[in-house]
Order: structure tokens, then sequence, then C-alpha cells
């Protein structure tokens, strides 16, 4: 399966602006540094329990907002913790902040730290990776699991059922009979859509193998996924998997941010894609999943903190389409 990693908070000063690009001017994401897994085979290094692992998010990373609605539709807020940092990125990444200073901010009540950094080097002194969310801590081993958001929805998928409440006990979105078509539809997904918005938006150069190739490729799948959904609920299977979910966090993003901000603008989800969009506002209206987004952090961490980009920092105004209006579904469903 490909990876689907985390937004990246590691610019140093030393390195200039220019940082994530190869120097053919493409963008290329590292992978993600930390790999446990909560598990519950015996002896388990991290064995799935109540209270003891803690979530660092930003409302604004895609990556992030995976782990953020798995929690919430599993039910898991009271068994796992959640700081949430400020949406703005500057030279020392992601920071921690109060809501009296930015509004939606939960401090680090489990280290204290002012910076996310610190919680990577408190794991592994000599770490010389990316310092990114999510990022999943064990408090008793005072580490971090993982930072893949990919494998953290798994574990929360499946690992703490013993503890939710029979009602929701059992719930998967990654059901054993779909996990083939998932993998698959997840595998392009990621590579052309999730991460090509990225590919297309940090591309330093006009050339066809950066800027201009990636932003062709995120249409031709939209396209291809807006045909799926012409005739499907969902991506797979007629319910909601896990593919949905790691799709949605791009698609809610893709008109306010990734259309202007990334230069991903051949079409809009809006004007473009009914049948994305009916499965987007869909979703949305899912209970739980409207109090995951946060588009003044979405909006503001993209245009604030991407001064090669926006170097004004104006924030434009327009949100996308409205999630909430009433969802009609395509005459072929």
């Amino acid at each position: 399966m490909a990876s689907s990693n985390s937004d990246d908070g590691t610019k140093k000063p030393q390195e200039g602006i220019l940082n994530w690009a190869s120097p053919t001017g493409e963008f290329r994401r590292k992978p993600s540094s930390f790999r446990d897994f909560i598990s519950k085979k015996p002896n388990a290094r991290f064995p799935p329990e109540p209270n003891r692992y803690h979530l660092y998010v930003s409302y604004a990373c895609p990556w992030a907002h995976r782990t953020l609605i798995v929690r919430a539709l599993k039910g898991l807020e009271d068994i796992i913790g959640l700081s949430v940092v400020d949406y703005l990125m500057q030279e020392k990444g992601w920071k921690f902040s109060t809501p009296e200073q930015t509004p939606g901010a939960i401090p680090d009540t489990v280290n204290n730290a002012q910076y996310l950094r610190e919680l990577y080097f408190k794991a592994e002194p000599e770490y010389g990776g990316r310092f990114t969310v999510p990022t999943l801590w064990d408090k008793k081993l005072g580490t971090i699991v993982n930072n893949e958001s990919s494998e953290i929805i798994r574990m929360f998928n499946e690992v703490f059922d013993d503890y939710l409440p029979d009602a929701t006990k059992g719930i998967t979105y990654y059901p054993e009979h779909l996990r083939a078509e998932i993998d698959a539809i997840n595998e392009w997904v990621y590579d052309t859509v999730n991460n090509g918005v990225y590919k297309a938006g940090f591309a330093t150069t006009q050339q066809a193998c950066t800027y201009e190739q990636n932003a062709h490729k995120i249409f031709e799948s939209l396209d291809r996924l807006e045909d799926i959904l012409s005739t499907n609920e969902f991506l797979v299977g007629g319910v909601l998997t896990e593919a949905d979910i790691r799709l949605w966090t791009t698609i809610i993003r893709f008109d306010p941010v990734y259309h202007g901000h990334f230069k991903a603008n051949l079409k809009s989800i809006e004007k473009d894609y009914p049948n994305l969009l009916r499965w987007a506002r869909q979703i949305y209206q899912i209970p739980k999943i409207a109090d995951t987004v946060n588009m003044h952090h979405i909006k503001n961490h993209y245009y604030q903190s991407h001064k090669q980009i926006n170097p004004t920092g104006v924030v434009p105004i327009g949100n996308g389409p409205d999630l909430s209006k009433p969802v009609i579904k395509a005459q072929k469903l």
C-alpha cells in the first residue's frame, strides 16, 4: 500500500525556502520515521490501553485530519487524548498555542512542549528527520509510537474495540472483504490526488515532469472518481470506508486552498464535479465529522505559512462549497 505521509514542519533557516524541492524542481515527500504499532499481541511493546496514548494533530493538515475523523467515528475521544497545534508554521515547525492565543488550538498537556519538534527529540535525542503531524505518543513509555497517518487510522479502527460500548464495537472502516479494493484505490488516489496537489503546488519549474504533468494527473483522477461516484454512494462496496476518509480530507480543501494556492485550477469541485460534491456533503453531514473541520486553521495555515508561494500572507475570503447544504444524489444511484 502506498505511504500517506504527514505534513512537514522541518524547514530549517540554513536550508532556504525551497527545501522541499529536488534539483529538478520536483516535490518529493520523505517517508515517515516512527512506524511502531499498538497491538493486541502478547507481550506487545504498545498494547491497547485507555488513556495511555495521546494524539498530536493540526486541523490544517489533511493527513492528520484522517486520524481525527477515525478517532471521532470510533468513539475514542475519551480513550485517546488530543493536542492541536497552531495553524501557523514557521522556522521551528508546528508550535503549540493556547485557545486564547489561537482559537481551536489545544496545548500539549502531556509534555508541556512549546514546539512539536521537542517531542521528536525527547523520543530520539539524535533525531534528524521531519517533525510531522499526526504524531501518536505513548505516555507510559514517553515516546512516539507512530507518525504515519495511514497506519494510525488502521490502529484506531481495530485495536481499541474492547474499550468501546457494544453499540460501536466492531464497526470497521477497513472491512476484510473489501481490503483489496480499498488498497487498490488508496494507491492511485494517494499518488495523484492526496500527494498530487502537493507535487503540483510545490513544483518550482513549469516543465511537464513537474508542475504541468502532476496538475493534469490530479484532474484525470478526479474525473475517474467522479465517474465512480456517479453510480456509487461511496468509493468501495457502497459503505463508508477508509478510502473515502483518505480522499475526503483532500477534497474539502480543494476549492478553498489547492485550486488557487497550489495552482490546481483546471476545474473546481463545486462547479465541475457534482458527484464528488454530493459525496463530500454526505460525509460532512455524518455525525461528528463536521466537528473535525476547522476551515480557519486550514486556510490560514496554507496561505500564511507558505511564504514561498504566497509571500503577502493574504488569505482569500472564500471557503469553498457549503458542505452543510442538503445532499442531492445523482439519478444513477
